[in-house]
């Protein structure tokens, strides 16, 4: 794996942001595998947080019955995801959690990747405030939503261009073998059956920022 960057002199990079063809690749096992390493960044009242995406898990459309999409599902709330990729889908979970997705693929294929957890890396003393914990406690950013607590992500953050200035992807070149990527079933989806066995959520394996279980 290459070398993090993690020092005080990183900074965002535009050169570096993920464009619209990389979303709409139609592979979303593949994309959420390969998101791995990127780095998430948000921009709120110009002040900037950025972390490792370290955790991701996927969501197949209208065939997965763990998708908000599935069998062709259309509501206010989901409509978003028939969107072309590139992106955010925001939701409240349990009323408490904002739950970040990225909505990938093509013009009604309603793929979406959940960012289940970051390594925090830029504006860490911002992250503390609003989690109310040091950053190097894991639990800071650990599962969905920690990680979008963390970087300030609300119900104001759906819909979001992710090629925008308030929140957007970027590749540093952070890359894991795939000895350093541990695949399993997804978290929360029970009442998917069959689906719930699908081994579509990945993690880097050592990361304390991983949420449980994070043993491979």
């Amino acid at each position: 794996m290459k070398d993090k960057g993690q020092g005080k002199n990183f900074e965002c990079d535009i050169e570096m942001k993920l464009q619209y063809s990389y979303y709409q690749n139609q592979d979303v096992i593949f994309l959420a595998k390969d998101l791995l390493g990127k780095i998430l960044f948000t921009q709120i009242n110009d002040e900037i947080t950025a972390g490792i995406i370290v955790e991701t898990e996927a969501y197949f459309g209208v065939l997965d019955k763990a998708s908000h999409a599935y069998g062709g599902r259309r509501t206010n709330r989901t409509e978003i995801l028939y969107h072309e990729g590139g992106i955010s889908y925001v939701y409240l979970c349990y009323g408490i959690h904002h739950l970040f997705n990225i909505v990938t693929s093509v013009k009604d294929e309603p793929h979406a990747v959940l960012i289940r957890a970051v390594e925090p890396l830029v504006g860490k003393d911002i992250m503390e405030l609003r989690r109310n914990m040091p950053f190097t406690k894991a639990a800071i950013t650990s599962g969905p939503g920690s990680a979008a607590k963390a970087l300030g992500i609300d119900r104001s953050f759906n819909k979001k261009d992710l090629s925008g200035e308030e929140i957007w992807i970027e590749d540093h070149g952070i890359r894991y073998t795939s000895d350093q990527i541990i695949e399993g079933p997804r978290i929360g989806v029970a009442y998917a059956q069959e689906d719930a066995l699908l081994p579509w959520r990945f993690f880097v394996k050592g990361n304390p920022y991983v949420s449980k279980p994070n043993k491979g």
